[in-house]
């Protein structure tokens, strides 16, 4: 006679054969029972029969390393009851109870749903099944090929396959990007930090954490001593770094200040282990996993970058521009960065332009000779500001390496320019300081630099206010002079939003000159990138618009292709305008009566106003969101 107990067995003796109660393992199994508050609370009405009261799956597997992922596990002894047609009869049959479960859970955890059934091996049935959190529905849990899991696997592999699910990275990100703004205002409210202090805690508390001791352990402390602890921990772990002696000491530096800050190490009645122990735990819990479990270095990147414009980095607490990511992505593909370039760039802020083209490069790397030549030859940096050295490191350093060839000091200053001359870089990207006036710091000194510092034929890309492009200034006969301008691209006005600059891309070629290469110039309008202005998170691409409008972008551009009212080819002097709304066409088959309509009003509303004008939409949607 059929035995529920014998499919469980089968059950266990496969758990324990994948190391799922090995101690060493950070998985946690418990059977018809859970000390877990929050399964507890979300099945305490989940009976099978719908007669009110709980129920519970055969099988429940959390491990702490992963606190948004369940597994369950619900089991019958025969085949026959294995999974219904309409799966809504939980009581008989092992999907649909599992699936029953999974919707109870599902309102806190991504569940993943496994049923099984069969008295032996040879009968042994499996179906698994990913129920997103928040999610209506469940569905089939596949692999990276699409294949069906029919058997048991091992932890690592559940998260895996559940974590490549979309609705689950996209929930992630959204929840990662909340949190950071709760990063942002509990900062604010308890530990009492300047803004250019807070990326710094920031950051540190990710390079400590890759301590697996003292992230096991850092509970464990009393407050005042965690934050002697927290900077021991940072210096080790970047003692460990393959980096100069003098290096070290400037990315130690920063650390050490917020090290002895007098609110961190209070323990107070709401944070009983302290502000720091705080912080630590938060970071931990929502941000360390995707480094140590999930490996997805590009969702830490927007995290970093979210967190940064609350702290308000793009503004003057760090003293520079920060550069939107999906930028400094664009920028990686318009130089066709590959696994076998080096990348120079002299004003590397927080290491956006460099870690987007380590994503680039390692991606396209097949073999570990490939990824270290990467890491310690093919990303050279320069930062000038003590405390934007310390987090271009560590950026780098939690995206694993690439951090060997920053340099911290003056671009200009001439051992640095000889040192990284000597890399013979073959891509140079940047977003300098704008220079508000300064003649001395002109965007286009910058630029210059940038080109000088290439070797010949390379490419380089920035990002630069308008007026270098539009207004007279001798340093652009003299680029010219020894370089090519191989193309300009009008950016939106609004890009780096709340900061009113408005910006273009040019794209150089260094050590021909511009008049020797005889080429036109090509020009794009590019000024609607999809992103829609938010009230608390600046730009957004909340129509998912931007992966199209970005591939059709570098497709254009790499095959010089012209569109009426996009893009242009064009022979230019120092002395002339380097913008397509110079020289472009207009398409005007593409105006409709409405764009007519709305230009005339809008003129009527800045004569009534006397002249101080309308907001222009520039073609995209705002919300208060």
């Amino acid at each position: 006679m059929a035995n529920e107990r014998k499919t469980e067995i089968l059950v266990r003796e496969d758990l324990r054969r994948l190391c799922y109660y090995d101690e060493a393992n950070s998985t946690r199994v418990e059977e018809q029972k859970s000390e877990i508050e929050a399964i507890r609370h979300l099945l305490k009405t989940a009976s099978k029969t719908g007669k009110g009261g709980g129920g519970i799956p055969e099988f429940i597997i959390s491990s702490p390393e992963t606190p948004d992922f369940l597994v369950i596990v619900e089991c019958k002894a025969d085949t026959k009851h294995h999974e219904s047609t309409t799966h809504n009869d939980p009581v008989n049959y092992a999907v649909d109870g599992a699936l029953h479960y999974a919707l109870y859970l599902s309102k806190e955890f991504n569940v993943i749903a496994v049923a099984v059934s069969g008295q032996t091996r040879s009968q042994m049935k499996v179906s698994t099944f990913l129920h997103p959190k928040g999610a209506d529905k469940p569905k089939v849990l596949t692999t990276k090929t699409n294949k069906e899991i029919v058997e048991l696997i091992p932890w690592q592999d559940y998260i895996e396959h559940g974590t490549f699910d979309q609705s689950v990275q996209t929930l992630r990100l959204d929840e990662l990007m909340a949190f950071s703004h709760d990063l942002h205002n509990f900062m604010r409210d308890y530990a009492k930090l300047t803004e250019g202090e807070k990326p710094l805690l920031v950051s540190g508390t990710l390079i400590a954490l890759q301590n697996a001791a003292f992230a096991k352990s850092y509970d464990a402390y009393k407050p005042d001593e965690l934050q002697r602890q927290w900077l021991k921990v940072i210096s080790e772990e970047i003692e460990k770094a393959e980096l100069p002696s003098a290096k070290k000491s400037n990315m130690n530096q920063p650390y050490s200040t917020i090290a002895v800050h007098p609110e961190l190490g209070k323990a107070t009645p709401k944070f009983p282990k302290g502000i720091l122990y705080e912080l630590i735990h938060r970071l931990n819990e929502k941000v360390w996993p995707f480094v140590s479990i999930y490996h997805d270095f590009d969702v830490v990147g927007q995290f970093y970058g979210e967190f940064l414009k609350y702290t308000g980095g793009d503004k003057k607490a760090l003293g520079i521009v920060l550069t939107p990511r999906h930028i400094t992505d664009l920028f990686a593909r318009l130089a066709n960065v590959g696994k076998e370039s080096t990348v120079l760039d002299i004003c590397a802020g927080t290491g956006g332009f460099l870690v987007s083209a380590m994503h680039h490069m390692i991606r396209q790397a097949t073999t570990q000779a490939e990824k270290e030549r990467i890491k310690k030859q093919g990303l050279i940096g320069v930062e000038n500001q003590p405390n934007m050295y310390a987090l271009a490191a560590s950026n780098m350093l939690l995206r694993g390496d690439g951090k060997a060839n920053l340099h911290q000091g003056s671009c200009f200053d001439p051992r640095i320019g000889a040192a990284i001359k000597k890399y013979h870089a073959d891509v140079g990207m940047l977003n300098p300081p704008y220079s508000q006036g300064d003649a001395d710091l002109h965007e286009l000194v910058f630029v210059k630099q940038l080109l000088d510092c290439l070797k010949p034929g390379a490419i380089g890309i920035v990002i630069v206010p308008m007026s270098c492009a539009i207004s007279p200034h001798p340093l652009r006969e003299e680029l010219m002079r020894f370089h090519t301008l191989e193309a300009v691209m009008s950016m939106p006005d609004d890009l780096f939003y709340p900061v009113g600059t408005v910006t273009c891309i040019m794209i150089w070629s260094s050590g021909t000159p511009h008049a020797v290469s005889n080429r036109k110039t090509w020009f794009g309008y590019w000024k609607k990138d999809g992103f829609v202005k938010t009230k608390h998170r600046g730009r957004m691409d909340l129509n998912h618009k931007w992966e199209r409008i970005r591939d059709h972008w570098v497709e254009s551009f790499r095959n010089r292709e012209v569109y009426a009212g996009e893009s242009v080819m064009q022979k230019v002097t120092h002395e002339d305008e380097w913008c397509a709304e110079a020289y472009m066409e207009t398409d005007y088959s593409k105006i409709k009566a409405e764009d007519f309509e709305r230009v005339v009003r809008n003129y009527a509303i800045f004569k009534l106003l006397g002249g101080t004008g309308v907001e222009e939409e520039n073609g995209t949607e705002k919300t208060d969101d």
